[in-house]
């Protein structure tokens, strides 16, 4: 299945970059209406294979043989879904520069960065709640509809996109943008913000309306 290659190659390059650890992270993907394939719990996705992944329902009961259970955070995944009808992928990490903005509670600013104004939009900080419990799936559930891309208080990131690169992608985004903060931040440096006009041409392009 093209979808098991995929989410292998994703879970590679968030080890890669460093934005997992141990057996941290997890990708899911929306295959049909009622089913969603996700990475496994206990697995680096550094090293994961097809076989590994696994298929469960909208209420995350598996539906596929594999031996391991699901990740343990699949309730937060499927609360994406459930809320955004055009998200069908969804990936969790703990990328160093976005978790540290996750620890101290602090919200990244906005109108600073084009491409973070069109392709995340707002970055909202979500209240801590047990990774994987009902409660953290409700709080993320909640602002998925108008937030691509969600730091999860003392705990990581999530972003959902149309498909799996666009997710992907836009961790990408907000780890470099979180990154460049804190430089400028260490350099004891202040932030210039895009003005009106400047951000009235960003809203223009920017594809769905969100906040």
């Amino acid at each position: 299945m093209l979808f098991d290659n995929f989410i292998c190659d994703i879970g590679r390059r968030m080890w890669q970059r460093g934005f997992v650890d141990g057996n941290g992270g997890n990708i899911s993907i929306r295959v049909a209406e009622d089913l969603v394939l996700c990475t496994p719990t206990m697995v680096s996705k550094g090293f994961m294979k097809p076989d590994d992944l696994c298929l469960v329902d909208m209420d995350g009961r598996p539906r596929s043989k594999s031996g391991r259970p699901p990740t343990s955070e699949i309730l937060t995944h499927l609360a994406i879904y459930r809320n955004v009808p055009e998200a069908d992928a969804c990936v969790h990490a703990h990328p160093p520069h976005a978790t540290t903005f996750s620890i101290t509670g602090v919200q990244p600013p906005k109108h600073v960065l084009p491409e973070v104004e069109i392709f995340l939009g707002e970055i909202v900080v979500v209240p801590y709640h047990h990774p994987g419990s009902p409660e953290m799936a409700e709080a993320v559930g909640a602002a998925a509809p108008t937030h691509r891309a969600m730091l999860m208080q003392n705990h990581g990131a999530i972003t959902w996109g149309e498909d799996l690169e666009t997710a992907y992608w836009k961790m990408e985004i907000l780890d470099n943008y979180c990154r460049v903060l804190l430089l400028a931040k260490s350099a004891g440096m202040g932030l210039t913000e895009i003005d009106e006009d400047g951000m009235k041409r960003l809203r223009d392009v920017r594809m769905d309306g969100r906040p």
